[in-house]
């Protein structure tokens, strides 16, 4: 993406394209959350697709902006927006605000927001475009204009008023995950709930996957099914699947149905594997290329912000197709070794020939052991035609030999001398193995 600086006001009704340059819709509007200390960060773009439907489109599927036209990668969520708690739209509401001047100088009223990029698919407020009250009593007359920093200003607000889920949210904006889940759990049952409705769909699935099995449940139950489905079509599949697992099989099937067909497919791949098996540890979503591809393309796909660091230590060679379950698995490369080569250089020329794939129905000991002989933090996962299904990653693997409690003990006693005995739950009544299934090209804000 360019590092660009872009009004918001001038974005209101430019065109949005698909990669092909296929007209997908209009942009509406901008979507921002607020941070404690920095000026709030751009989450997506609410566009108007044909029928006069306004959709969702996050910020990692745009990869160009400029005051005539956005370029997407395509794949949006067709599901009709709705605002979440702690989420503020940019024309209809962050515009006319009143703001008042950190340096007592007095107050003015928000005409403009400035939005730039400051890191690879990561946008934030840059500037607000503000006018001073007038000072003369002609009817023709206008307050002058100045540009301020986020910083710079503070939105007016009346005395006393009591502190909403929006604003504890963005008090805590900038703890991690684990962090924020760890948070939430020691909040009062009916606090924890209140917060986790306001949560953006996104950062709500970041922190489910941090929690224990039984509030991931508790917290989704107190959803409504579409937005349960949409929260779990942001988590990591073998994260939805552990979470779906925990469901009646009811429920569990209908949220399926609900989820974009790409991640329901990936979750229904997991649920058919023993969840002590490198199938029910893995997750669907390495970094695929041909043998063709080059070290620069390689580290480029590396540097996507969304990426999990376990994923991005080594990207997956294999012949077409390159979705899950792929063409025949070649290698892989890791990322150091791509580091020692040009950029030109062919991926498929310096593939790691020492590490072996296993099966889905490895077991979890299995891979563990691999990992730790072999100090990697992934090992791939093939199918008995030698397909490419997955990758198990050293955070999984973790996951699975602490105790079941691990995440609230805080105890420096109670490392586990042993893989924990676990018995197979992940399966629903009736999900068959499946041959052949599709993926999505990101996670997220891909």
């Amino acid at each position: 993406m360019s590092a660009t600086r872009v009004f918001v006001a001038r974005l209101a009704g430019c065109t949005v394209f698909d990669p092909a340059g296929d007209r997908l819709g209009k942009v509406r509007d901008v979507l921002v959350v607020y941070r404690k200390d920095d000026p709030p960060r751009v989450v997506g773009l609410i566009v108007e697709i044909p029928g006069r439907r306004r959709v969702f489109v996050s910020i990692g599927r745009v990869t160009s902006i400029s005051s005539g036209q956005i370029i997407t990668t395509g794949l949006i969520n067709v599901r009709r927006f709705e605002q979440r708690g702690g989420e503020v739209r940019v024309i209809a509401e962050l515009l006319g605000r009143t703001v008042v001047f950190a340096d007592g100088t007095g107050q003015a009223t928000i005409e403009d927001v400035a939005i730039e990029e400051f890191g690879p698919g990561e946008w934030a407020v840059a500037q607000l475009f503000v006018r001073r009250p007038k000072t003369s009593s002609s009817p023709f007359a206008k307050g002058t204009t100045v540009f301020a920093n986020w910083s710079d200003v503070r939105e007016k607000t009346a005395v006393g008023q009591a502190q909403s889920a929006e604003q504890l949210i963005a008090t805590y904006s900038d703890l991690k995950p684990a962090d924020l889940a760890n948070t939430l759990l020691d909040l009062p049952q009916a606090r924890m709930l209140e917060v986790a409705e306001e949560l953006p769909d996104d950062r709500l699935a970041d922190v489910l996957e941090e929690m224990p099995e039984s509030e991931q449940v508790e917290i989704l139950s107190q959803l409504d099914d579409d937005r349960a489905a949409d929260v779990l079509d942001q988590m990591q599949p073998d994260d939805a699947a552990d979470l779906i697992a925990q469901l009646s099989e009811e429920r569990g099937e209908h949220l399926l149905e609900l989820m974009q067909p790409e991640e329901a497919d990936d979750v229904r791949m997991l649920l058919a594997y023993a969840p002590d098996t490198a199938g029910g540890l893995m997750t669907t979503e390495p970094i695929i290329v041909s043998a063709d591809a080059t070290v620069a393309e390689g580290l480029a796909l590396i540097r996507r912000h969304e990426l999990a660091p376990a994923l991005g230590a080594a990207i997956c060679v294999t012949l077409p197709p390159y979705e899950p379950p792929t063409g025949r698995f070649l290698g892989m490369v890791h990322f150091q070794r791509m580091l020692r080569y040009p950029p030109h250089e062919r991926l498929g020329t310096i593939l790691d020939q020492g590490l072996e794939p296993v099966t889905a129905d490895t077991s979890a000991a299995v891979v563990s052991r691999i990992l730790a002989s072999y100090n990697l933090v992934s090992v791939p996962v093939v199918d008995d035609n030698h397909r490419l299904v997955g990758v198990v990653t050293i955070d999984d693997v973790l996951d699975y030999l602490l105790p079941d409690d691990w995440r609230s003990n805080d105890s420096d006693d109670d490392t586990p001398e042993r893989v924990p005995d676990r018995t197979p739950t992940r399966a629903l009544s009736g999900a068959p193995r499946p041959t052949t299934r599709g993926r999505r090209t990101g996670h997220g804000t891909s």
